[in-house]
């Protein structure tokens, strides 16, 4: 595997169309998602993302099991970029989260 250059990752982010807000609007739309914040930490090419998902789907699941949710669900646009790290939550997980920040 290579290393992207600055300009191989622009011209990806420029072709893919890929954006916090498309990944949001993707995992809002097929998982149900209620909360997600999704972070570029690439320095704003597109092509390393963090998120915070928190969907109802997630219940029962093991940590795998929602990530591979994700995976799928976001397969061709995780396949366009260099790195994606999910962190998933059920509604519940992600009020006792909050509450004892």
């Amino acid at each position: 595997m290579s290393a992207r250059t600055d300009t191989e990752a622009s011209e990806t982010q420029t072709t893919t169309g890929i954006t916090p807000q498309t990944l949001k609007g993707t995992l809002e739309s097929k998982l149900g998602a209620t909360h997600v914040d999704i972070e570029d930490l690439s320095g704003g090419c597109g092509q390393m993302f963090e998120a915070v998902i928190v969907s109802p789907q997630f219940a029962k699941k093991t940590t795998l099991a929602r990530h591979r949710l994700v995976n799928s669900t976001l397969k061709d646009e995780i396949a366009a970029i260099h790195a994606w790290t999910p962190k998933c939550f059920t509604p519940e997980e992600w009020e006792k989260k909050k509450a004892s920040a």
